[in-house]
Order: structure tokens, then C-alpha cells, then sequence
């Protein structure tokens, strides 16, 4: 009997990293590896990294750690956003062997002619201008839910961002991909798909290895509305400027499309969304979601904000936390500013103290905890649908309505991955949503 190699993967960051790891675990498949969870045995370890954040850096150095006290002998790769930034750094954390790139992660198993641990990683990265192609990905470790993957890269220029140093330019995958790739994922009977890329309202943009948009965003949310088997599809993050009437009014009538949208802000204040370059002032975004609370008075919205951004005084941070306290949305994701090597924001004076940006991420946390409480309390004796999840946590059973309500019950293994109707009856001391059953989900 021949002994197959152990493959394990460690994700970092975002949903989009976890659609290129399931792509790249299916690479190491199909090469004769079995895959096993990270902190079990394996001969390779692979680290998909992100460096958005300061403590996504920090964090790898302990992954590694991680993977050496399971074996020692084991060989460690590094892929990923950090991994083409800062490749040089990446090779020098004592027990890395490999380091790979943004182009040259996708064929990972091209480089493991031997196995043998080296004294300092080897480096494979090209110049980030030659990440010009695209690769179709799609994760299906989640039972109840898939990440797709419908576009990678970035030509927006925001001040404080790497991502555009680490992806590339914009590029999409060809809408028959995306529709194939979804009816794969429909029939492993995965009730849920999240919609994934870096900029994904920029869909169709280099979806034949062209600079044109051969389809738009809105044509890719109707095509997929149409495929059999997908019980809920659901937009991940979308830049504001590019969540249009015509897309919003159609998930508001989707047979499929859930009632959430995620769409950063970054600030509240016009001066610095200017000096961050992006490319919309907060009217407009208060529009955005004007728009879609009329048409959905229950949709779900989601914020990203930085704080502590230079230049940020406490007036302009009070300007932020007003607009968005006076805003109907559901919560916040708060992001403390932390300087990125090569970024302009790196450059920039006014430079807003440590302990000025933990104050302000605090007191944002705090509203968003407010935010996420009246927009439960609005749901209180609504009837929604829940789709439950696979773990077991501490005896409860957790799941998301369609509008991204959380809500728990005892746990019961005959619930995974299920949908059920129910009427959310009231609201835990943990902030979570106790319900009744009232049927199980039947979809046509």
C-alpha cells in the first residue's frame, strides 16, 4: 500500500483567500495528497496569508509555530497577499521553505520536486504587473455554505491599501464559469453561495483578458438568479459607487438573492474620503442605503470603517460616528488605521496617536453593538427562514436568517444544513435570537 502524502492549509483574511485555498487543496488532491486539518500530522503545511492588517502579519509567525509542533520535519509553504508583498520577510521566519506569488500560488505543485527542509525558504514571485490572468475558485469546505470567487484584483488607488500591490489589476472570470462553478457548488447540496472577489461590483472587467467590461455586475446577479438548486445567494462586500438602483431593486423581487449587503464606508467625513481617494462622498453613500432600506425595509446592511486614518481629529471622528449613528444600518466592521509599507496614507503628517485610534475603534465597536441590537429588535415576530450550521457550540446549534439574523437553539445534529421557517421570538443575553419552528423549508 502506498503512504500518501498529509496536505494542510491555514487561511488568513478574507473570503476570497478561503476560495483560493479550497482551489489550491483540489490542486493537492489531484496530485495524490490527502488533506488533514491543521493541527494534525502533515508533510506540507500551507499558509495562505493577508495583509490588510498589522496583526494579520504578526499572526503568521505563530501559524508557523503552529504547524512545526505537529512536525517538525514538515515542509511550510507561504502563499497570499503577504507572501507576494513581502516574499523576502516571509523567507527568513525560521522553518518557512517556500514562498510563492500571486500568479505563481496557483501552481503550487509544480514546485515540490523534493520535500526537504532548507535553511531558509526558497522565493518564487513574479513583478505583480504579470498577474494579468484569472483563476476560478470556489470553496465547499462548509457544508451550508460556498465562497465564489468571481473576481480578483483591484484598479481603484485608495490611499491606505495594498491590495492593488498584491492582486493586480481588475479581472473577472467569464460568466459561464461563474454559472458552471454554481451548479457545482448547487449540486454538492450546499444551501448557500456568498459572491466573492476583491472588487466584485467591477465585475466584467478583463473577463476575456481585456480592460472592457464585457458584462456588468447587475447582468451577473440576473444570470445567476436563474440557476436550479441555489437556495440563497448572497453579495459579499460592494463598493458603493457600484451598487446601482437597478441591482438593489432586483434583489428586493430575487427568488434567490438574500436581503444583505455589506458596503464599505471607510469614513464619514468628506475630507477623508478624499484624502483616502475613495472615489464617492458620504451623500451618496447615504443614498445607497436610503435606496435599499425603502425597497427592503428588513434588509441587513453591513459597514466597514476605519479609524485613526491620518489626519482624523476628534471633530472630523465625531462627524463619522454621527453619520453612522444617524444611519439605518444593521452593524459595523471597524478597522483601526496601521500603517502599510509602500501605501501613500504611509506617507501622509498628522499622524493620529495609538492610543487615539484604540479609543475611537472603541467607541465604534460600541455603537455597532447598539446598531446590531435594534436591528434584531425590529426583527422581533418576523417570519424568516434559517439555514443552521455544523457545529456544535456548547450545546447550541447556531444559524443565519436570510437577513443575517443569528439566532440559536439546542443543539441537534439533524438540523445541519437544513432550512427551517421560523418567527424570531426574542432576544438572548448573549444578543443572539431565540424562535419557533414553524416549518421546514421547502423550495420548488
Amino acid at each position: 500500500m502506498i503512504d500518501r502524502k498529509k496536505v494542510a492549509f491555514y487561511t488568513l483574511g478574507c473570503k476570497l483567500n478561503f476560495s483560493e485555498t479550497a482551489t489550491i487543496a483540489r490542486n493537492f488532491h489531484d496530485e495524490g495528497f490527502d488533506r488533514v486539518e491543521f493541527s494534525e500530522f502533515a508533510d506540507i503545511y500551507v499558509i495562505n496569508t493577508c495583509s490588510v492588517t498589522e496583526n494579520a502579519d504578526k499572526r503568521f509567525k505563530t501559524i508557523v509555530k503552529q504547524a512545526q509542533r505537529s512536525n517538525l520535519e514538515a515542509f511550510v509553504i507561504a502563499v497570499g497577499c503577504y507572501a507576494q508583498l513581502q516574499p523576502e520577510q516571509l523567507a527568513a521566519v525560521h522553518g518557512v521553505d517556500l514562498v510563492l506569488g500571486a500568479t505563481e500560488k496557483f501552481k503550487i505543485t509544480d514546485y515540490l520536486n523534493e520535500l526537504t527542509k532548507n535553511e531558509s525558504g526558497a522565493i518564487h514571485s513574479c513583478a505583480i504587473e504579470d498577474a494579468d490572468f484569472y483563476v476560478s475558485s470556489y470553496s465547499v469546505g462548509d457544508r451550508t455554505r460556498a465562497f465564489l470567487k468571481v473576481q480578483d484584483g483591484c484598479d481603484y488607488k485608495c490611499t491606505y491599501c495594498t491590495i492593488p500591490l498584491a492582486r493586480g489589476i481588475s479581472r473577472s472570470d467569464t460568466l459561464q464559469n461563474v454559472l458552471d462553478n454554481a451548479k457545482k457548488i448547487a449540486d454538492q447540496d450546499i444551501k448557500e453561495i456568498v459572491l466573492t472577489g476583491v472588487n466584485i461590483g467591477d465585475y466584467g472587467k478583463g473577463e476575456f483578458g481585456n480592460k472592457k467590461h464585457e458584462h456588468t455586475f447587475f447582468e451577473l446577479v440576473q444570470a445567476l438568479d436563474t440557476i436550479k438548486g441555489i437556495h440563497r445567494l448572497r453579495i459579499s462586500s460592494i463598493e458603493p459607487n457600484l451598487l446601482r438602483d437597478e441591482t438593489i431593486d432586483f434583489v428586493a423581487q430575487s427568488n434567490s438573492f438574500v436581503p444583505h449587503f455589506h458596503i464599505p464606508l471607510q469614513s464619514g467625513s468628506n475630507v477623508m474620503l478624499k484624502a483616502m481617494r475613495r472615489r464617492y462622498m458620504k451623500e451618496l453613500y447615504q443614498d445607497r442605503v436610503e435606496h435599499t432600506k425603502r425597497v427592503m425595509p428588513d434588509a441587513c446592511i453591513g459597514v466597514d470603517v476605519i479609524v485613526g486614518f491620518p489626519g482624523e481629529t476628534d471633530d472630523i471622528f465625531l462627524e463619522t460616528y454621527n453619520f453612522l449613528n444617524t444611519l439605518d444600518v444593521s452593524y459595523l466592521h471597524v478597522f483601526t488605521y496601521s500603517e502599510r509599507p509602500n501605501t501613500h496614507a504611509a506617507t501622509l503628517p498628522d499622524v493620529v496617536p495609538k492610543s487615539v485610534r484604540s479609543k475611537r475603534s472603541k467607541m465604534l465597536r460600541g455603537l455597532s453593538a447598539k446598531k446590531r441590537r435594534a436591528f434584531y429588535e425590529s426583527q422581533i415576530g418576523t417570519r424568516r427562514t434559517v439555514l443552521f450550521e455544523g457545529e456544535n457550540k456548547e450545546g447550541y446549534i447556531h444559524g443565519f436568517t436570510e437577513n443575517y439574523v443569528k439566532v440559536k437553539a439546542p443543539w441537534n445534529p439533524e438540523f445541519v444544513n437544513t432550512l427551517h421557517v421560523v418567527r424570531l421570538t426574542e432576544i438572548e443575553s448573549d444578543g443572539l435570537v431565540r424562535f419557533e419552528f414553524e416549518k421546514e423549508f421547502s423550495k420548488c
